[in-house]
C-alpha cells in the first residue's frame, strides 16, 4: 500500500522501439496491472487489484517512486557503513522495489524475499527482470514461515511490507511475530515494517482528534516497542495527527538508531515526514494495546461464532417451501 509517489524529477525521453503498454495478468492473490511511468522511460508501477504496490525504474534502481519505501531506503543507507553489503530478510516482495534498490547500492548483498503469490514474482521477473549478478533469492512461502525458518542472528535488515488488500495479515501484527524478526536480526540490526494509519475512507466520518482512526497503528508500534528497546516512526504530519489515510514506517533495534540522520533525510524529502521517538513516542502509543497470538486466535473465533450465529439465524427465518409429493 502506498500514499504519495513522490515524483519530483524531469521525465526522460522514451526509449526507442514503440510504446510500452499495460500488462493484466490474474494472479493467485488478485489480479495485477503493470503499467508503464509516463514520466520516465523503462519505469512501471504495480497494481494489484488497483491499489499501487511498487515503482520500478529499470534505468535507474536507486530511485525510490513512493515515500514509504524512500524512508525504508534511508535506514539502510544510514544504520549501516556506506557500500557495505548486507543479509537482508524482505517480508512481501511485490516488483522487488527494494531488493533492486539495494542490489544496486550495495553490491554484493545477499537478500531473500518471502512472497507468497508466485504467479506476481513470474510476471515481474519476466517482465521487470532482475539485474545481472544479483543475489537476490524469491520464496514463495508465507512471510511469518519464513521468518520463523531464519537463523538466529542471521541478518543485518528485515524489512516488513505486507498487505492483504489494505492490512496486514492479523499473523504478522503480533508481539510473537516480533520477537521472530528480533531473533533473526544480529547485534544492531534493523527491523523495518510498513503499517497503514488513519481513518479508512469507509468510516464516513472526519477525525474528532489526533488519535480517532489511529489506534491499530498505535498499537502497531506499541506492539513493536514491546520487543525492541529502540524505536521510532516516521510519517507525514497529516497521517500522525489522524487526518488521512497513509503510510507509517516502524524502525526498530536493540541498538540506537540513526534518528537525527533519518529525521534529516525525512524532512528533506519531496514529501517531508516527521519522525518520532522518546518521549514523543511513548505519548503517541500511551494506552495502546499490545497485539498477542492469543488476542488474534481470540478474535478469529468471535468472528467466526459471529457469522455462524448469523448464518444460522437466516437459515431459521426462511420461509419453509413446500413439498410436492
Amino acid at each position: 500500500m502506498t500514499d504519495n509517489p513522490g515524483r519530483r524529477r524531469s521525465p526522460r525521453p522514451a526509449r526507442a522501439g514503440g510504446p510500452r503498454t499495460a500488462v493484466h495478468r490474474e494472479v493467485r492473490l488478485g489480479s495485477a496491472e503493470l503499467v508503464p511511468d509516463l514520466d520516465a522511460a523503462d519505469s512501471w508501477l504495480l497494481f494489484v487489484d488497483g491499489v499501487p504496490q511498487s515503482g520500478v525504474d529499470l534505468a535507474d534502481p536507486g530511485y525510490l517512486e513512493f515515500e514509504y519505501v524512500r524512508r525504508i531506503g534511508h535506514v539502510a543507507d544510514l544504520a549501516f557503513p556506506p557500500g557495505e553489503a548486507l543479509h537482508v530478510l524482505h517480508l512481501g516482495g511485490g516488483a522487488l522495489t527494494l531488493p533492486r534498490y539495494l542490489a544496486h547500492t550495495r553490491p554484493g548483498s545477499r537478500q531473500l524475499v518471502a512472497e507468497l503469490d508466485d504467479t506476481l514474482t513470474s510476471l515481474v521477473r519476466e517482465r521487470l527482470p532482475l539485474p545481472t549478478g544479483h543475489r537476490i533469492r524469491v520464496r514463495a512461502a508465507d512471510a511469518r514461515a519464513v521468518a520463523e525458518s531464519a537463523r538466529e542472528a542471521s541478518y543485518d535488515l528485515v524489512i516488513g511490507d505486507v498487505f492483504a488488500g489494505a492490512v496486514t495479515p492479523p499473523h504478522l501484527t503480533t508481539a510473537e511475530f516480533a520477537a521472530v524478526t528480533a531473533r533473526a536480526l544480529r547485534p544492531g540490526g534493523v527491523y523495518a515494517v510498513n503499517v497503514a494509519a488513519g481513518p479508512t475512507a469507509s468510516s464516513g466520518t472526519t477525525p474528532r482528534g489526533p488519535r480517532d482512526g489511529l489506534d491499530a497503528a498505535r498499537s502497531a508500534v506499541a506492539t513493536i516497542r514491546s520487543v525492541y528497546p529502540e524505536t521510532c516512526i516516521v510519517a507525514e504530519p497529516s497521517v500522525l495527527r489522524g487526518r488521512r489515510r497513509g503510510n507509517m514506517v516502524i524502525f526498530a533495534s536493540d541498538k540506537p538508531l540513526p534518528e537525527a540522520a533519518l529525521s534529516r533525510a525525512a524532512a528533506a524529502d519531496p514529501f517531508p515526514a516527521r519522525l518520532v521517538a522518546g518521549e514523543d513516542l511513548r505519548r503517541f502509543t500511551a494506552g495502546a494495546a499490545v497485539v498477542t497470538d492469543a488476542a488474534i486466535a481470540a478474535n478469529t473465533a468471535a468472528d467466526t461464532a459471529e457469522h455462524s450465529s448469523t448464518y444460522g439465524a437466516a437459515q431459521s427465518g426462511a420461509a419453509a417451501q413446500p413439498t410436492n409429493w
